[in-house]
């Protein structure tokens, strides 16, 4: 058996989808075992240290996002000696399968979560859905959801015209609304975009005394992206699962904002739009001082520095 620290170093990046679904199903299998799923999803799971990490990813996600295209769940397997579930899908499909119900039904019956002292689970936007409808299988777990949505049940939230192509999928089964399968979590935390309407309104449903709603206001409908960009995903990991995870936690990694582009010009944007051009030019001037940022340098041209 190789090193794990090499192992989980693997380049899968440039691979064709089945030949790498074929190398990631080896090295699951060599450290724990890979399983299909159904025809559109898979888990595969690394065993390793007593804390375990549970990601719902799509195939798409992990072979754009990862520079050497693997599940995000390695890294902390690598670095930390995690175990890592990593429940995956071809495409969103909000994890709504009868064969993913019945696999968790067997690892509630088989008392697997129970061999970890510390359990979290991640995802985002339609995997952060399945995060928290799912977390209910491991009481006491933590829960870390990014742009969450609540339910795709058009009873309840036909007012999102995002998924359209998902109304006839059925959330009333087993593990589906999401905020009520939160209610056996230690702790859940939903990151979101306030100025995102929609977004917004999925983490309102989610209000519970266990919630801790982070807000990152100015970063628009891509958050996961960002953070990654932003190296603050890890640590935010890392933080859910010592449960040292706050306020005053995530803003001191939030501050990374500051020098990221993206998230600066949707400030810019969102100023101009408001028609707050004192701010627009102070903030123009502090990007200016601190980075090289030739749009906010044309942008305090044209107010006249």
């Amino acid at each position: 058996m190789q090193d794990a620290a090499t192992t989980f170093n693997a380049e899968l990046a440039g691979l064709a989808k089945a030949e790498w679904l074929t190398k990631l199903a080896d090295i699951a299998e060599e450290h724990g075992y890979f399983e299909p799923l159904g025809k559109r999803h898979f888990t595969a799971f690394v065993e390793q240290g007593t804390t375990l990490l549970v990601t719902f990813e799509t195939i798409q996600g992990m072979r754009a996002l990862s520079e050497s295209a693997v599940p995000l769940g390695w890294e902390m397997v690598r670095d930390h000696g995690w175990s890592h579930l990593c429940i995956g899908s071809d495409g969103d499909t909000w994890f709504r399968a009868d064969a993913l119900y019945a696999y968790f039904d067997r690892l509630i019956d088989d008392g697997f979560f129970d061999e970890f002292e510390t359990v979290l689970f991640y995802g985002a936007g339609p995997c952060g859905y399945a995060a928290a409808a799912y977390s209910v299988a491991s009481p006491g777990a933590t829960v870390l959801a990014i742009q969450p949505q609540a339910t795709l049940d058009a009873r309840v939230t036909e007012w999102d015209d995002r998924f359209v192509d998902m109304r006839r999928t059925d959330f009333t089964q087993r593990y589906g609304y999401a905020p009520d399968m939160l209610d056996a979590a230690k702790r859940a935390f939903v990151i979101y975009d306030p100025r995102e309407t929609l977004d917004a309104m999925h983490a309102a449903l989610f209000t519970r005394a266990n919630v801790h709603k982070l807000r990152t206001r100015h970063l628009g409908d891509a958050i996961q992206t960002n953070l990654i960009e932003m190296d603050m995903l890890k640590p935010l990991l890392e933080q859910a699962a010592m449960a040292t995870l706050d306020d005053a936690s995530f803003f001191t990694l939030w501050r990374a904002r500051r020098a990221h582009p993206p998230y600066l010009r949707n400030l810019l944007s969102a100023l101009e739009a408001d028609k707050r051009m004192l701010l627009v030019k102070a903030l123009c001037k502090n990007v200016t001082a601190r980075m090289n940022a030739p749009r906010f340098a044309r942008k305090l041209k044209e107010l006249g520095n």
